[in-house]
């Protein structure tokens, strides 16, 4: 028992320690450590039990055990393409690592709360190994959730943007101005993913190319649209009569998806409706049947 306390224990600490060494307050470095990279022996004195080192550890494995049970609870998409499209200040390993030091802190809760309590087996197993998984699988939906609202931004704001895209294309702007102009002075979804494909382009990389990764991390059938739209800049001398077409496409098909939203929801407004009416109905007619029954039966 005393092993298996200590074991728990040892869990706990190392959940605790993975999470809040991802907070600035808990692993900031000392000033000796900061300057110590910049000297002549930065090489000799890496720091074996720094946190940065523990993480250069750990972090190929986090990562093919989050890989791996991502794919069992069914996502297919790839990490580092779903934390570029949200903007994520944190890479793949720091999500894993992230993940995994939530599954470590749950799995000893959970273990400490069968010591306490003394369920049943099943119970017990279902506490022990089922809250790791639990805690895993929260913080990937929560990234997955954040995704697809990130992807919703960007359809409902695409209209608009491509209709600006069309105004200062047809006012005589270039097309690598234009964007830099709607990153400039934006605030949405399309303005930070604009400003990202201004940065791609200054830093060598071709507008063809630039717009091309975005369509790629963006994952947006509308965004495709408008990056083939914008590949024929050097083809025609009326892009903006094409955008402008291009937006109202996209406006009809934003229009298209709202429509289809709100009669879903009117649709799951009967659900609960529905339960309430049938439940009071089912109880008065089995009522006389059972009665029926039992005269039937002679019970």
């Amino acid at each position: 028992m005393s092993r298996l306390v200590v074991a728990l224990a040892l869990a706990l600490f190392t959940g605790t320690a993975l999470i809040f060494g991802e907070l600035r307050w808990f692993a900031r470095p000392r000033l000796a450590a900061r300057l110590r990279s910049y000297g002549p022996a930065a090489g000799a004195h890496s720091g074996l039990t720094s946190f940065a080192s523990f993480r250069e550890v750990v972090s190929p494995l986090a990562n093919a055990v989050g890989d791996r049970l991502a794919r069992v609870a069914g996502v297919s998409e790839a990490l580092a393409l779903r934390l570029e499209r949200v903007h994520s200040s944190l890479d793949v390993a720091g999500f894993r690592l992230r993940q995994i030091g939530w599954s470590a802190l749950a799995f000893g809760l959970g273990a400490l709360v069968t010591l306490a309590t003394h369920p049943a087996p099943v119970v017990s197993v279902a506490l022990i190994l089922g809250t790791p998984f639990v805690a895993f699988l929260l913080v990937e939906e929560r990234l997955a959730r954040a995704s697809r609202d990130w992807q919703d931004r960007l359809f409902y704001e695409l209209p608009v943007v491509t209709e600006q895209l069309a105004m200062l294309i047809s006012a005589g702007f270039s097309l690598t101005a234009s964007l830099d102009r709607i990153a400039a002075r934006g605030g949405g979804a399309c303005a930070a993913d604009l400003s990202r494909v201004g940065v791609r382009i200054r830093q060598g990389l071709g507008e063809d190319r630039a717009l091309g990764e975005w369509g790629t991390i963006a994952n947006v059938d509308a965004v495709d649209r408008l990056i083939s739209v914008l590949a024929l800049n050097r083809e025609t001398s009326d892009l903006g009569r094409l955008l402008a077409e291009e937006a109202r496409s996209i406006r009809s098909d934003a229009q298209r998806r709202l429509t289809e939203t709100l009669e879903r929801r009117s649709q799951q407004v009967w659900i609960p409706v529905t339960v309430a009416a049938l439940v009071p109905g089912v109880i008065l007619l089995g009522v006389p049947f059972l009665q029926v029954m039992r005269i039937f039966t002679g019970s």
